[in-house]
C-alpha cells in the first residue's frame, strides 16, 4: 500500500472530527464510546478553531485518494490543558489511524514526519495515553518518555533539540 503524507487543508476539517474520535482509546471488550463525545470542551479544543501555528499532516493513500491517518499538535496553555499538557511550551501531539490501515506504519511515518516538521520549533512534544495502549509501544520506540503517570494516564514527552 501506497500513500504519501502532506500539510492539512482547510478541507481535511471533517477528517480530523473523525481522526479525533479513533484517537480515543477503547480497551477491547468494552462499549464503543457515542460519537457525540468529540464534541465536549476537554475533547474538542484538540480540533476546533485550528490556528496558524498549529502543525498537522495527513496520509493519503495514492491509488484511491482515500485519507488514512492524521498527526497533529496543538499548543495549550495552564487555563485550558488538554490530557498531555505540560507547560505553555509545549505542544501536544494526537495521531490516528482508520482501523482499516492500522499495523501497516503509517502512524510511525505520520510521527516520524511530524518530528522532522516541527524539530526546530518547539524544545519537546508531549502526549496522554492509556497504559494499555498499543500505541505505548510505538511512543517508546519513536523516542517519548513517561514524564507522569495518574491511574492507568500516562504523560510522555520526547525532547525536540
Amino acid at each position: 500500500m501506497s500513500y504519501i503524507i502532506r500539510p492539512f487543508k482547510p478541507g481535511d476539517e471533517a477528517f480530523l472530527w473523525e481522526m479525533l474520535y479513533q484517537a480515543l482509546y477503547v480497551p477491547p471488550g468494552a462499549n464503543l464510546l457515542p460519537r457525540e463525545i468529540i464534541y465536549s470542551p476537554e475533547l474538542s479544543k484538540y480540533v476546533q478553531d485550528w490556528q496558524k501555528e498549529d502543525v498537522g499532516f495527513v496520509a493519503v493513500l495514492e491509488s484511491t485518494q482515500i485519507q488514512a491517518g492524521a498527526v497533529w499538535i496543538r499548543l495549550f496553555n495552564n487555563n485550558n490543558q488538554g490530557y498531555g499538557y505540560l507547560n505553555d511550551e509545549t505542544p501536544e501531539l494526537s495521531i490516528a489511524v482508520l482501523p482499516e490501515y492500522r499495523q501497516q506504519g503509517i502512524g510511525t511515518q505520520l510521527i516520524v514526519h511530524l518530528l522532522e516538521n516541527i524539530k526546530n520549533l518547539y524544545p519537546a512534544i508531549s502526549l496522554s495515553v492509556s497504559l494499555e495502549n498499543p500505541a505505548l509501544r510505538l511512543y517508546q520506540r519513536l523516542g517519548f518518555e513517561i514524564v507522569h503517570q495518574v491511574d492507568n494516564s500516562l504523560t510522555m514527552k520526547k525532547e525536540l533539540k
